[in-house]
């Protein structure tokens, strides 16, 4: 799994599965990630990674045509990239560990899932309780809680549910 965490916003990019990845394989999801964000691009200073082979220097070459410094973390130090380990802990521990995974198409599917439920739902305490994709307006509102209806939307057949009002 290649996946990219803008810190600041704490918004996660999967950017691909694949149970050998290479270099080649590897450049071609920076390429990806640089089309998704477009114009935003400019707005990345460094790109924080391990130390894994994957990482070649057409990687670096990517970022840095981009405007990206490839920032590589000490040796044996997961403290160094500690927002990384977080996600990858709690996809494991609200997602892959609940369900059997059937293959790669599966997990990628799976996986874009709980991205999309973690941007736009899940509640960070890094953001004072905001998802990644907060609309900050949105979030100033009140509810009255004994005067709305509230809905439930089943994520991952029922494994989370996400709770929203009712239009």
């Amino acid at each position: 799994m290649f996946f990219v965490i803008e810190v600041g916003t704490r918004h996660v990019h999967v950017l691909g599965v694949t149970a050998h990845p290479d270099g080649a394989w590897t450049v071609q999801q920076a390429r990806n990630l640089l089309m998704d964000l477009g114009e935003r691009a400019g707005q990345f200073r460094f790109m924080v990674r391990d130390r894994a082979g994957q990482f070649t220097d057409g990687f670096d070459a990517v970022l840095s045509a981009a405007g990206i410094e490839g920032v590589k973390i000490p040796p044996r130090s997961p403290k160094a990239n500690a927002y990384a380990e977080r996600w990858v802990r709690t996809v494991r521990a609200e997602v892959t560990d609940r369900m059997l995974i059937a293959g790669p198409r599966h997990l990628r599917a799976v996986l874009d899932a709980y991205a999309a439920h973690y941007n736009r739902h899940r509640p960070h305490r890094g953001r004072s309780l905001r998802p990644p994709d907060c609309d900050d307006i949105a979030m100033a509102a009140t509810t009255d809680l004994a005067a709305a209806r509230i809905q439930r939307r089943r994520v991952l057949g029922g494994l989370i549910n996400e709770y929203e009002r009712a239009a």
